[in-house]
Parts: C-alpha cells; structure tokens; sequence
C-alpha cells in the first residue's frame, strides 16, 4: 500500500519538475525522494516520471496517480484537522443514553447549550427506563456516555452527579395530601401504582421496601415508565413512589416526600473516559448540578395547575 509519504513526493515532483526542487521542498534528500518514487513506481508496476538530464517528465500513469495523490492528501489533511477539533471538543458526535425521566430535569439546558456553542458536535440521545440496560448498551459500544440512576453492576468509569429525591405521588383528594410527609408503613395497605419489571424501578421499589422490614407492596397496575406512574396515581389510581425527576410535566396530584427522606444517586459512565466530548460533557453536567427540587414547590404547582384560580 502506497504511503502518505509517497504520494506527497509524487505530487511534489510533478508539481516542481524536478528531484532537487521537490527535495527541498519537503525538506529531504534527493536520495530519499528518489526511493519513495522507486518504491511507488515498483508497487504499481510502471515508470511514474521519465529522468531527463534537466529534470524529469511525467508519464501518462504519473499525471493520473498525482492527481488521485492530491485528493488522498485532502482526505489526509481534512482527517487530521477534524480529529484536532475533535480533541478540542468543537466537533464530532457524542451519543448519550439516558434515563427517560433525566431529559427534561437534567440533560435539556445541557444540551440546548451544546447546540449552541458546538453547532458542529453532532448529538444522539436515547432513552431507556432501565439502568442495567443502558449500562448493556454501554458495554456493547452503542453510545459513548449514560446518564441516570446507579446500575446493579458496571465495570464502567462511574462519577456522581449528584442526588435526587424519592417521593410519594397520591391524587390530591387522597388523605396522603393531608399530611406533610408519608412513612413507608403507611404505603403498605394501599393500592400501589407499580413498574413492570423491564423498568428498574420496580427493583428498586422492592429493594426498598424489603430493607424497611414490612409487608410488600399491593400493585394494582404496572407501567414501565415513572411520568405514567405519577399521571395515574394523580388520577386516583392509587398511590406511587417515583423519583421527583418524573414529575416534570405532570398532572396534578399530591406530592408527598417519605419520612425519612430517600435519595439516589445519579451518575454518568463511561467506558472511554479521557474522550474530549465526554470528558467536556461531563464537565458541564457536574457544573450545572442535580437540580435541587423543593416538595413543597412541586406540589404547590401542581395545586396551582388543578386550580389556577388558587380558590
């Protein structure tokens, strides 16, 4: 295979029209020109350039390698250009998976600003309702960076976000909106609005209450996603726990945190981690920050949206 070197002496030479000129040009020696040309003229089987006793003259099969030279070492140029802008993080594709509640709450003024200042950083983002597949999907080389709640197990580089808070969503006529705060004991003899099993949540719920030592849970429904979880519980389903980053956008209801308070931490991982576009991505999430969501001010809105009146 003809090397980078080879043609930019090809070009040189036919550019100069002769070895000594071409030479000094690329800054060798004559003897070093002339091997590159030898070596390219035997990898194609013919004379590329006739020696004349004032320089050279190209043949017909030189004209025509010289001219597929020149846009061999464009393409050449236009690689290593890209792959600098690349490192510097203006350019190139960052693929990020998320947790489909984190979109709205965490990644969107993330990514607004990404769009803004790095028009040339092309952006894929997908959505998943499980921790443990995204992490899969990490593993498998199907995106460069996971956002969301801790996996069960990851040999990824794994940083904390920070944060978010666990929360009880009931409709507002239930008695849970009655009170400032709900026990995890007062969850057990009620309807539960579950999470299909494909959903971590529904792990992590069990988990949960297991570790509080009581009584299972009693599903009435299931669903793989947490803004659903928190629609139907508004709409008197029963009662959910779902993380307030699915609140987002959700109807009114009663929102409620457990007492004692419980948190998850959120995370990013990645498997390739000094990557610019990651590492500069990650950068951004940690400076911006888990968004610290007030209770009272959720439910206050969620009030307001019930009655916009205030009566």
């Amino acid at each position: 295979m003809a090397t980078l070197r080879a043609l930019e002496c090809l070009v040189a030479l036919v550019d100069e029209g002769s070895v000594t000129r071409a030479a000094s040009l690329l800054h060798m020696s004559q003897p070093a020109l002339s091997h590159q040309i030898a070596g390219l003229e035997k990898e194609l089987g013919t004379p590329l350039v006739e020696r004349m006793s004032r320089g050279v003259r190209v043949t017909a099969a030189g004209r025509v390698a010289a001219q597929e030279a020149r846009t061999a070492l464009a393409a050449a140029e236009r690689a290593v250009e890209l792959g600098r802008r690349v490192g510097a993080g203006t350019a190139g594709r960052l693929r990020i998976a998320c947790a489909e509640t984190m979109t709205a709450w965490l990644l969107v003024p993330v990514l607004r600003t990404w769009r803004a200042r790095r028009p040339e950083v092309w952006l894929d983002l997908m959505e998943f309702t499980s921790a443990d597949r995204m992490v899969e999907h990490l593993a498998a080389g199907g995106t460069d960076l996971v956002v969301g709640p801790e996996p069960t197990a990851t040999t990824a580089h794994v940083e904390v976000l920070g944060r978010e808070e666990m929360v009880v969503v009931s409709s507002t006529d239930h008695p849970f909106a009655s009170q400032p705060s709900v026990s995890v004991e007062e969850l057990i003899d009620q309807p539960f609005v579950h999470f299909d099993p494909e959903n971590g949540m529904a792990s992590w719920v069990d988990h949960f209450v297991a570790s509080q030592q009581v009584a299972p849970l009693t599903p009435v429904v299931r669903t793989r996603s947490p803004r659903t979880a928190a629609h139907l519980a508004g709409a008197g389903m029963g009662v959910t726990l779902v993380p307030v980053s699915a609140l987002t956008g959700s109807a009114p209801a009663a929102v409620r945190r457990l007492e004692p308070r419980v948190h998850r931490d959120i995370v990013a991982m990645t498997m390739t981690p000094s990557d610019a576009l990651v590492r500069q991505f990650v950068a951004d999430l940690r400076r911006k920050g888990v968004p610290d969501v007030d209770t009272a001010a959720v439910l206050h809105d969620a009030a307001a949206r019930e009655d916009p009146a205030g009566r």
